[in-house]
């Protein structure tokens, strides 16, 4: 019997040594321990992330513009079993972060992250940001995600396109335009790497957003 056709295989790609051991990587090139380099990293997070502008801040900091920007955005995970709550259906391993822009497109501040299952109006009202804005009296822009929220933010117009009258048709094309100056901000978020697809415990992702919007507002300062 002739003997199988073997194929060689191909050796894996190695992964970049960033990759394979970043904290080992730290710890090398500084001297120390790998433990000490987590927690020294843990440390300089947490410093961060509580330098970041609280929502009063952030709303005060509003109220000396025309009006803000509010929306949401999904930060993907690559966790699964471990953090339940973050997955579920067509949202799954995804972490829920609200975000206010002003009328330029700067972000002013970012929301602790919620389950991403959680919809864009209780993830606002869980957090406080529609009942502040409201009692700042701030203009606020958002999408239909935020339908029902009260005077405190101007959505489009709901139905289906054709059954809108024509000033409400022009009404949401001029809203269209006005939301889209929010995507400047989130775009800031996902610049950084690590925002793009965590690796961390969702205890820590809120902490990695503070962090990095403290990192973002202090070098745009």
């Amino acid at each position: 019997m002739a003997p199988a056709d073997r194929r060689p295989t191909s050796p894996a790609r190695p992964r970049p040594p960033a990759q394979r051991a970043p904290y080992a990587q730290l710890a090398a090139g500084f001297g120390i321990g790998t433990t000490t380099a987590y927690r020294y990293i843990t440390e300089a997070v947490d410093l961060l992330a509580t330098l970041a502008p609280t929502l009063e801040q952030a709303v005060r900091a509003a109220s000396r513009k025309a009006f803000v920007l509010l929306d949401g955005t999904l930060l993907p995970l690559d966790r699964i079993a471990a953090d339940r709550p973050f997955y579920s259906g067509s949202t799954r391993n995804t972490a829920n972060v609200q975000v206010l822009a002003d009328p330029a497109g700067r972000l002013l501040w970012a929301s602790p992250a919620l389950p991403g299952a959680v919809h864009d109006i209780r993830a606002a009202r869980e957090h406080g940001i529609l009942t502040a804005l409201a009692a700042a009296d701030i203009n606020c822009w958002a999408d239909k995600g935020y339908q029902g929220a009260g005077p405190a933010a101007r959505v489009p117009h709901r139905g289906r396109w054709d059954n809108l009258s024509d000033g409400q048709q022009a009404v949401n094309r001029s809203q269209a335009k006005i939301r889209a100056l929010v995507e400047p901000a989130i775009a800031i978020l996902k610049t950084w790497r690590l925002l793009r697809k965590l690796r961390c415990s969702t205890t820590r992702i809120t902490d990695l957003v503070q962090a990095v919007l403290t990192l973002h507002l202090t070098r745009s300062n």
